[in-house]
């Protein structure tokens, strides 16, 4: 293998060539290094997750209860007990890690995550509705949410569409869409009975607790269609950061690109919000946590959904362990760990001239 050395602008950059096969490639040794280290932390919260509880099971227990070896009494636990709450908070996170990677490199944007332009509210209030109203046919939380989000997507594409749309316009349109959408869950919620609107806000606060395999199931069959997808598409996110113009001088289909990246991120999120909930805030900061961690000009898919399912993880944890004796739903310490995001951020947008 030769291995040609990077320009000088560019120093974590290194191109590679293979004489057999006849392949040449980039090799980003700093982003390979996040990646690498982002997947080892992932890895340790994911078997603590699995060990703490009333049964505490040590770290090797763990590891050779997932192997499907060791004490059979563990192996119970871990596989059918704990191991479908940790992998639904580790498909979530990734869900939304990529799916708000995605969406702030389409519109160019950071503020534009998927719960900042309705997509969670909207498959929220399918939820909420079919609960309340018992109006899901059979489908269950999964398929509602995954409708909801869908019908707010292309509701938002379609009042923010003129002669293209625009990621500015995107962002806006989907603000307004995110409120109506609240509005008629607060309605729906106002308008039920007692222990359906229990149901519906334990669900909307977004919580890994009870989680079983058929959610696991779910996820993971959706998720084994769509990152495929999102990754394939990821080399037009390059593209579609110098603008629009520019991307389609360079041969991009900004439109096709952008409405397919939007579908994919909707089934991203609707399949991630059906198994959990709402996770607050998982969407909009571990892209930008993602981007400055490899040092890139905008969130690199991979890293971001690493980063997400850190993200959920490690909440889940806290959530768990900050109060004995009480389980807190992931979403609130999600929503604790992504409101300074968010002022972080308007601070930032509003410093560099583009806050409005």
């Amino acid at each position: 293998m030769t291995v040609l050395p990077a320009a000088p602008a560019v120093r974590d950059r290194r191109t590679f060539r293979l004489a057999t096969p006849p392949v040449s490639g980039i090799l980003r040794p700093r982003l390979l290094a996040v990646c690498t280290g982002l997947t080892v932390v992932v890895f340790l919260l994911f078997c603590w997750d699995i060990a703490i509880g009333d049964y505490p099971v040590g770290f090797t227990g763990v590891v050779k209860a997932l192997a499907g070896s060791g004490d059979p009494g563990t192996v119970l636990v871990v596989q059918e007990l704990r191991l479908p709450r940790a992998l639904t908070g580790l498909l979530v996170g990734i869900a939304f890690g990529l799916s708000g990677a995605l969406y702030q490199t389409m519109t160019r944007n950071p503020l534009a995550s998927p719960d900042m332009i309705g997509l969670t509210e909207g498959a929220g209030t399918a939820v909420v509705a079919g609960i309340v109203l018992g109006w899901d046919g059979g489908l269950g939380t999964q398929a509602l949410g995954l409708l909801g989000a869908l019908a707010t997507a292309l509701t938002v594409y379609a009042l923010a569409w003129k002669n293209g749309a625009t990621g500015y316009r995107i962002i806006l349109v989907g603000i307004g869409v995110s409120w109506m959408c609240t509005s008629a869950t607060d309605y729906l919620l106002a308008r039920g009975q007692r222990f359906e609107a229990q149901a519906a806000l334990g669900w909307l606060v977004g919580n890994l607790n009870g989680r079983t395999w058929s959610q696991v199931t779910m996820l993971a069959t959706a998720m084994a269609v769509l990152v495929p997808l999102a990754l394939g598409m990821s080399r037009w996110l390059g593209t579609l950061q110098l603008g629009d113009d520019v991307a389609a001088g360079l041969g991009t289909p900004v439109g096709p690109v952008r409405l397919t990246l939007m579908l994919i991120g909707v089934g991203l999120i609707a399949f991630g919000t059906a198994a959990a909930g709402p996770v607050a805030f998982v969407a909009l900061a571990a892209p930008q946590i993602a981007q400055r961690l490899a040092g890139r000009a905008y969130p690199p898919p991979v890293t971001s959904a690493l980063t997400g399912a850190l993200v959920v993880l490690g909440s889940d944890l806290i959530a768990r362990e900050a109060i004995p004796g009480t389980e807190l739903p992931v979403g609130i310490v999600t929503g604790v760990i992504g409101a300074p995001v968010l002022l972080w951020l308007l601070i930032r947008a509003n410093r560099a001239g583009s806050g409005g």
